[in-house]
């Protein structure tokens, strides 16, 4: 049997890959493993029969490594696809794990902030920081020369993260955290990347009514 995952299709078009980060992770993680799969799109607004009787809770992304059993969760597709295809090897050493990781959240936090001093925007460049400086003493990837699953699992979200930031709060990274700058700019220029990464227009689509809300 070929390995599948399910993956969220575009709003609005459901022939389309869709915005979600944890889909792109793991399509990410096949992609640099140069494994063969099988890309399944879900729309999401609109479940098929099918999919929910492989994943009830109807979440996306739910991989299949080719034995017939669907599992969810990004986390623990990642390590299995890791486990099963080991080589090239994508395991970020675990003191590297959790580098960036709160970014995501204080970037939604702040993408749906109403309230210019709440803090948001503040914690959001905390963290950018953060990475900008751990980047700095140990990039250009997170663990050194060779992009690993950390890279990953962020990657997608700092794509989010300058696409609907600056669409919706004309909002940018500060030029100054330069090697977030050259991070991006590497991760987002990878064959891995661009074959797998939403149209903006999706992702914006996406994240409009979270913002309006």
């Amino acid at each position: 049997m070929a390995v599948e995952v399910c993956v969220k299709a575009a709003v609005g078009a459901p022939d389309t890959l869709g915005d979600c980060p944890f889909s792109q992770r793991v399509l990410l993680t096949l992609e640099e493993k140069k494994v063969t799969y099988e890309m399944k799109l879900v729309d999401l607004s609109n479940k098929p029969e099918w999919f929910l009787k492989i994943s009830p809770e109807g979440k996306v992304p739910v991989f299949n490594s080719g034995d017939g059993k669907w599992i969810a969760d990004s986390d623990v597709i990642t390590q299995v696809i890791e486990e099963k295809f080991p080589t090239p090897s994508l395991v970020t050493p675990p003191e590297y794990a959790s580098v960036g990781s709160k970014v995501f959240p204080s970037f939604v936090k702040f993408l749906k902030s109403k309230d210019a001093s709440d803090g948001s925007e503040k914690a959001l460049l905390d963290e950018l920081q953060a990475l900008d400086e751990h980047l700095k003493a140990h990039g250009p990837y997170i663990n050194g020369e060779n992009v690993s699953a950390a890279d990953l699992s962020l990657g997608p979200k700092l794509f989010h993260l300058q696409v609907a930031l600056e669409h919706f709060k004309g909002w940018k990274i500060p030029e100054n955290l330069t090697s977030v700058h050259a991070y991006t700019k590497a991760l987002f220029s990878r064959e891995s990347f661009v074959k797998t990464k939403p149209a903006k227009e999706h992702l914006i689509a996406g994240w409009a009514p979270k913002v309006n809300a």
